[in-house]
């Protein structure tokens, strides 16, 4: 459950930073934003040399699934917009996917 909870933290710094560089780029907001972007990108960075596995490639597989969950969450919380059905389905097997790559049995 820590590690979950360390992939979790480590997307709610990532996503504020992508969305710094989305709403300077697409929607012609202030390059000032993109400083707490930077700041963010560093927790992000930070946060997930935490997570409990033997391998950096694996714990950014892993966290990609979580990831995806949060940027739904995300997508319903500051823009607003519900995720449909298929947002969901999605949500879930990537979140699947994302248990099976760091709980999996690894041989020696």
């Amino acid at each position: 459950m820590i590690t979950f909870a360390t992939y979790f933290g480590a997307a709610l710094a990532k996503i504020p930073e992508c969305f710094a560089v989305w709403t300077w780029l697409r929607l012609d907001k202030s390059a000032w934003r993109l400083v707490p972007g930077a700041l963010s990108l560093a927790a992000f960075a930070y946060l997930l040399t935490l997570a409990e596995t033997d391998a950096a490639g694996r714990a950014n597989a892993a966290y990609g699934g979580v990831y995806i969950v949060a940027s739904l969450a995300w997508l319903f919380a500051v823009e607003g917009r519900a995720p449909d059905r298929w947002d969901l389905i999605g949500g879930s097997v990537c979140l699947a996917g994302a248990a099976i790559i760091l709980f999996g049995p690894r041989s020696a």
